[in-house]
């Protein structure tokens, strides 16, 4: 099938573009080179929707900051994945640290973000009681949220899915070439032929823009840690605490997640190692020294889980979206923070170039906006949950006894997408808590087993090589 788009990248960006296509009569394919969408930078997202004064005002990440924020309340109406306004406070130890604070209000007010006011020590003891005794004064924005950014990208896919957008997973881009009237993509599946090409490929956006011939900018990426601490800790803090800004980073973070944990980090640190994810002690070390400055009540014997991810930081530190002197090809690329929360917004405004360099937009009147609801066992009343259990046996066989994950919602899962053990924890949490998937692997690979009809051999922690269990050179059995 000849297509009128392809988007390269099945991270956030790339599916909240999917999603935002499929409202037109269009034919449109995303290829992802990961086994799900999501599973890049994305997954490793510290999942802030930025209250949307952070950025200057004179950036293009400035001005689609705020508008990405404002977009997320009806995204998440229509896909039900899990999204709270929690607000954020940045904190000031230092009267000359307080001066800082007093720019960022002048310019989140300047871009019309509202309800920003600072608060003084008396305030701050009375609604986080737990920060340090130190800070001087703190920057409230009640604009800020939390997000999944997992179940975000699943949903937008689902969703641009339901409405005639073709996806194809394990799909890396190899090269680009240009003839007649678009572009042929060669990769590691069939050749896709399109009018029109975004380049929406994070780390490696600069090495996709090469092979169209516009290899103009370069990709610096930069890693970041992150540490998940033991939900014991939940409403140890109740907003998203920021230190203050540096020239390259928002600094070490206090993340109450959407689902009650608390997450510390990242670190921001320059790598020319486009899959290096590993942590470090050094990394550890940094993060929980800056962290107990601001929360001292926070230890790193709290960690339950560790990980890092490589934002795609390009030269000027600002995003570069738009045409390129290839015809048809565009440039999504530098999508660092506030990525995220930029990205509805972005998503309207690559649609809006389209449109701009000859693509018609024709409305669909037969677009469905929002997907089916997820059932959320763990969250529901008893009473409700009895209900569930007596309708369906399934939601009361708990798979995952630290988050009480169901095998109804697992299955679930699986016939949405999931066909590997990060793509159930990703979509219902199974393995995310205490014992980070010790009791509940082995039956989630059953149930992938199962209701895929393969092989448990065959289950894959993320795809490719990952492998949980070989089968054993002497015999048949696994």
């Amino acid at each position: 099938m000849n297509y009128d788009v392809t988007i390269i990248g099945g991270g956030v960006i790339g599916c909240a573009i999917a999603r935002e296509l499929a409202r037109y009569r269009l034919r449109v394919i995303l290829l992802e080179k990961e086994c799900e969408v999501g599973f890049g930078t994305s997954k490793s997202n510290s999942g802030i929707i930025h209250a949307g004064h952070h950025s200057a005002t004179d950036t293009l990440k400035g001005r689609l900051e705020w508008a990405g924020n404002q977009k997320w309340d009806a995204l998440c109406a229509a896909l039900g994945f899990g999204f709270e306004r929690i607000g954020e406070l940045t904190v000031a130890f230092t009267p000359e640290e307080r001066a800082t604070l007093e720019r960022l209000l002048i310019s989140g007010r300047a871009k019309g973000v509202p309800g920003l006011e600072i608060w003084e020590p008396d305030r701050l003891r009375r609604e986080e009681p737990n920060l340090s005794s130190d800070i001087v004064a703190a920057l409230h924005a009640p604009t800020a949220g939390v997000v999944n950014p997992y179940e975000a990208c699943f949903t937008l896919i689902e969703s641009a899915r339901a409405n005639g957008v073709d996806v194809a997973v394990d799909y890396r881009v190899e090269a680009l070439s240009r003839g007649g009237d678009g572009w042929t993509v060669t990769g590691t599946g069939p050749d896709v032929a399109s009018r029109f090409v975004v380049n929406a490929a994070g780390i490696f956006a600069d090495r996709v823009a090469a092979m169209a011939g516009v290899g103009t900018f370069r990709i610096h990426p930069r890693k970041g840690e992150e540490y998940l601490l033991d939900k014991r800790l939940r409403g140890f803090v109740k907003r998203v605490i920021f230190p203050l800004p540096t020239a390259t980073s928002k600094g070490i973070l206090v993340i109450p997640t959407f689902d009650g944990t608390l997450m510390v980090g990242p670190t921001a640190h320059e790598t020319e190692d486009r899959s290096d994810i590993t942590t470090t002690l050094p990394g550890s070390d940094e993060v929980f020294e800056s962290v107990r400055r601001v929360v001292p009540g926070i230890s790193e014997r709290d960690c339950i889980a560790e990980f890092a991810g490589l934002r795609a930081a390009a030269e000027g530190e600002d995003f570069i979206i738009g045409p390129t002197a290839a015809k048809g090809f565009i440039n999504v690329a530098g999508i660092q923070s506030p990525g995220l929360t930029a990205a509805p917004a972005i998503a309207e405004m690559v649609a809006g170039i389209l449109e701009n360099e000859g693509l018609k937009l024709t409305a669909r009147d037969d677009f469905v906006a929002a997907v089916p609801p997820h059932v959320r066992f763990a969250a529901l009343p008893l009473d409700e949950q009895v209900r569930l259990a007596g309708e369906d046996p399934r939601y009361g066989r708990i798979v995952c006894r630290c988050e009480h994950i169901s095998e109804r919602e697992t299955v679930d899962a699986i016939q949405r997408g999931a066909h590997t053990l990060d793509g159930i924890k990703f979509r219902t949490r199974a393995g995310m808590g205490r014992c980070q998937g010790g009791f509940c692997s082995w039956r989630c690979m059953e149930l992938l087993a199962r209701e895929r009809g393969v092989p448990i051999t065959e289950i894959t922690k993320r795809g490719g090589g990952s492998w949980v269990i070989r089968r054993r050179d002497d015999g048949d059995q696994p």
